[in-house]
């Protein structure tokens, strides 16, 4: 399989808990792996989760204690959460920061991380 910076198919994140969380942007990070969740610049402090350690694996790939996977159809809520995040990019305008890279990684830069 690719490497999980250039595949652009949706993926998710699973915790050892079992918590499931859909992926909307990743960026590599000197600590690990930088992930946000769909809609994440539409509040007032993004949220940025940080998986420290080494990447493992060409898909499923293991960081730590979680689990990067590719969405799958049996993902029926996070197929639909994914969709509406698609249809929203579709229309939001060329220069929401959503579209720019260089944007994303600044503001990520600044964030505190969740996890």
């Amino acid at each position: 399989m690719a490497d999980v910076f250039t595949l652009r198919a949706p993926l998710l994140v699973r915790y050892q808990n079992g918590k499931q969380c859909l992926i909307a942007e990743k960026f590599l990070h000197p600590e690990g792996l930088v992930y946000v969740k769909p809609f994440w610049l539409d509040s007032e402090l993004p949220e940025v989760h940080l998986l420290k350690g080494e990447i493992k694996g060409e898909g499923p790939w293991k960081i730590g204690d979680v689990i990067i996977r590719l969405l799958s159809c049996a993902d029926t809520e996070q197929a639909m959460e994914w969709a509406q995040w698609q249809q929203f990019l579709l229309s939001c305008p060329e220069q929401h920061a959503y579209h720019d890279n260089q944007q994303k990684r600044a503001i990520i830069s600044q964030a505190s991380f969740s996890d």
